[in-house]
């Protein structure tokens, strides 16, 4: 599998969700800015998805840089974390509209969840194909989002956090508020420095 033609395809994906995700911003009913505190909600809802998204495209982006070959089991493993992020959108749209209710929380709960996973197989068979190659399976090993996911404390933070939502639904979009930012500051040192010649 042509690596540049996946990272295209991906590219494309995400922008497509991207878009879609901006679509659901309802314009205000009326030409009075107190009408924009009417999707507040929304808004925010769309701020923690599109970090998220933005933050994810960078993790993987970065695991790509460091692929030297990308197998069948990459390809549809891709493939299934771009099927979980494209189930963003809906997530967010119910969410924003309905914030103080739990179902809609615990459903962008259980997508993140999804997401997560999808995430962790990718980026441990990446792992796995660099050490067939020689390559730098410790850097994706070593990166923050992968040792969170794959730790035993994500799923337990889980499980608390869809008990708290029971209570007060807003606390899933704070908290993954909160994960996002700590994923897009702690990323390798080296995150912004490779290019196509360190591979």
């Amino acid at each position: 599998m042509n690596k540049s033609r996946l990272e295209a395809f991906t590219d494309a994906i995400i922008a497509i969700i991207v878009t879609i995700m901006i679509l659901e911003l309802k314009a205000p009913e009326n030409p009075h800015f107190v009408a924009l505190f009417e999707e507040a909600p929304y808004f925010f809802a769309y701020i923690v998805s599109a970090l998220f998204i933005a933050v994810a495209w960078y993790n993987q982006h970065y695991m790509f840089m460091l692929a030297t070959h990308i197998s069948k089991k990459i390809y549809w493993l891709n493939n299934l974390w771009l099927f979980s992020m494209s189930l963003i959108p809906v997530s967010t749209a119910w969410v924003g509209r309905y914030i103080n209710d739990p179902d809609p929380e615990i459903f962008y709960l259980l997508v993140f969840a999804f997401w997560s996973y999808a995430y962790l197989f990718l980026s441990k068979s990446i792992a796995d194909e660099l050490e067939k190659t020689g390559g730098s399976a410790a850097k994706v090993r070593s990166m923050f989002i992968y040792r969170f996911i794959g730790s035993v404390w994500f799923p337990v933070i889980l499980v608390v956090l869809i008990v708290v939502v029971f209570f007060f639904p807003p606390a899933g979009l704070f908290i993954g508020f909160i994960e996002v930012i700590l994923n897009g500051i702690r990323t390798n040192d080296d995150s912004d420095k490779l290019d196509q010649a360190s591979n």
